[in-house]
């Protein structure tokens, strides 16, 4: 009785979870791709690029910036050096006092078709800020230092270990002018530069894989309206909204969430102007983490803020995933004691390959990466595995970020 009544309740929870994966990847393919229409370029934009010992990253990050086709005149760079201890405000001042230009640009990277003026780049030290050594939320004060000193209509936000395609700024403000957006959800993608040479190792695919499914369910979500969801490497926001929600003021206190934390208070005041943003030419590609510390720290930060959601439906969405997988580990606990178990076991996770490779094949597709599928059914009960870790990790753990110590 008992072996039936587990049985069941198994297999009515992976019901439910199949139902919801195949509902984002219908919501997925009804996402349509952004063209844009040939107005001219009117929006002021500020790109803001919290940084911290960043010294490897950032200057790729500027010479893909001096890459960009959209005019000079209408956007500006202010990198935010979060007390940085190695050599980030040396790479960044060399770039603000040589008159950077485009034909910089590194080998391997994608070059637009810019104007020879300079790239606008503004150095902004937190050491000098009056509140430094009060801050819990260093990514977010930076962010509200950046925006207060902005003068752009559109905050673009993004990464220091980011580079952009060529007509990066150009889709989103295309986008953000013919939508009316009070907030853009952009894609990101891990690795797809030559800059950073081949990412072949068995990390660097497993992340990558990781992270097209999040991206999948991003896009579904947000263009959906399900729950609020997009990373911090590729968003856009107008400072006037930014400023009427009041930016960061009742999240300041929690360590990460400077993204999804902050969508969701521009989508209560705005909810028919939270977009997510389908083009390719929008792609944001980012660096793989290189060790698998790393890895587990950056995962375990993500879902240290899954109890701050105020929008609840993305808890109920969290934990349902994370019931599945735990289902998984005791089915595979009590395969040791009978063979049901573990003939259930097995088929469950054919069953949840063969549920989820469809949405995340046609996801990959879209950032270039679908060969990597070929990783996706092995990669399986190592994916189960680090969804509980680093759930639980993050709701009870520590971890470490730009070499500071977060405690739950």
């Amino acid at each position: 009785m008992v072996t039936l009544s587990f049985t069941l309740i198994g297999c009515l929870l992976f019901a439910v979870y199949s139902g919801l994966i195949a509902w984002y990847h219908q919501a997925w393919m009804a996402l349509p791709v952004f063209v844009p229409g040939a107005a001219q370029p009117r929006t002021k934009i500020t790109v803001l690029i919290p940084a911290r010992n960043e010294e490897e990253n950032i200057g790729n990050c500027l010479q893909s910036l001096a890459a960009q086709t959209y005019p000079r005149h209408l956007f500006e760079v202010i990198v935010i050096d979060d007390h940085s201890t190695d050599g980030t405000a040396a790479v960044v001042r060399e770039f603000t006092g040589s008159g950077f230009q485009a034909k910089d640009v590194v080998r391997g990277m994608p070059v637009g078709d810019t104007a020879a003026a300079p790239l606008g780049i503004r150095y902004l030290p937190l050491a000098e800020a009056p509140r430094d050594g009060a801050v819990t939320a260093h990514k977010k004060f930076a962010i509200e230092t950046g925006v207060a000193r902005a003068t752009g209509e559109l905050i673009v936000a993004t990464d220091a270990d980011c580079l952009f395609d060529p007509d990066w700024l150009s889709t989103l403000a295309a986008f953000y002018e013919e939508k009316g957006a009070m907030f853009i959800a952009a894609p990101v993608r891990i690795g797809g530069m030559s800059v950073w040479g081949r990412q072949s190792s068995l990390l660097s695919v497993f992340q990558t894989l990781d992270f097209i499914t999040l991206q999948g369910i991003t896009g579904a979500a947000v263009h959906s309206r399900i729950h609020s969801m997009c990373n911090g490497a590729n968003l856009a926001y107008a400072k006037a909204a930014f400023l009427e929600v009041g930016g960061f003021k009742g999240i300041d206190s929690i360590p990460s969430g400077d993204d999804m934390l902050l969508m969701h208070k521009i989508f209560l005041r705005w909810p028919q102007q939270v977009f997510f943003l389908k083009n390719s030419r929008a792609i944001v590609s980012t660096r793989p983490e290189s060790t698998w510390k790393a890895f587990f720290h950056q995962r375990i930060r993500w879902a240290s803020k899954a109890d701050s959601y105020d929008d609840k439906r993305i808890f109920w969405v969290l934990l349902l995933v994370y019931l599945v997988n735990a289902l998984f580990l005791i089915l595979a606990i009590a395969a040791c004691w009978n063979s049901w178990w573990g003939f259930l076991l097995l088929v469950l996770l054919v069953a949840k390959t063969m549920v989820e490779y469809p949405f995340v094949s046609e996801v990959a597709a879209f950032f270039g990466q679908r060969k990597l599928m070929a990783w996706f059914p092995v990669l399986q009960p190592f994916h189960i595995g680090y969804t509980l870790v680093a759930g639980w990790l993050g709701k009870f753990g520590s971890y470490r970020w730009k070499d500071r110590k977060v405690v739950k």
